[in-house]
């Protein structure tokens, strides 16, 4: 009897590190790791995998799947690109200032999703959204979606202290967009 209950104790003991092991490999890989980015409707895990394969291996796309900040806010000199991407791939809906049109404005903060952090704006993009917003990862690159992002902080006309994705920095030297 005190074999079987010394067996016990033992895998019990041994299952408990394995577990506690696990989670503690679950909770590095996520802190250190990749974000998870999710649907904006459903809520379910998005694949970066999926779509187009080129543009998922740039810098910018390595530092913002580890951060959730887009290095394009700050880069000016993807500007004239990114502005050529929204006319191309959103201004149709959105409007070539992104004041709105059939789709909803995204140049000021009274958005509908939560677009207010890069992150957010990302997962409506990369996953798409409710009504006539679908998923553009096969439209785009995930680099092209960081400089379309970029654009659309560019193009932001509302008050500083609601562009949370501008530093205190930027926010106080912010200057609304003007055409």
């Amino acid at each position: 009897m005190s074999k079987l209950v010394s067996r016990q104790a033992i895998c019990g003991r041994v299952l408990k590190q394995a577990v506690c092991g696990m989670a503690a490999l679950l909770f590095v890989s996520t802190a250190w790791g990749q974000m998870t980015f999710r649907n904006a409707v459903t809520g379910e895990e998005l694949s970066l995998d999926e779509g187009r394969s080129e543009g998922r291996d740039t810098p910018a796309v390595k530092a913002f799947v580890q951060t959730g900040v887009n290095p394009y806010n700050e880069d000016r000199a993807v500007l004239p690109k990114a502005k050529e991407l929204f006319s191309t791939a959103c201004s149709g809906c959105h409007g070539h200032l992104g004041e709105g049109k059939i789709g909803p404005a995204l140049n000021h903060s009274g958005w509908n999703y939560q677009i207010e952090e890069d992150k957010g704006l990302f997962e409506v993009i990369y996953g798409g959204a409710t009504r006539q917003m679908g998923p553009q990862y096969e439209m785009l690159t995930q680099d092209e979606m960081l400089q379309i992002m970029a654009w659309i902080r560019h193009l932001y006309t509302g008050p500083a202290e609601d562009a949370v994705w501008l530093t205190e920095e930027q926010q106080k030297n912010f200057k609304p967009y003007k055409e």
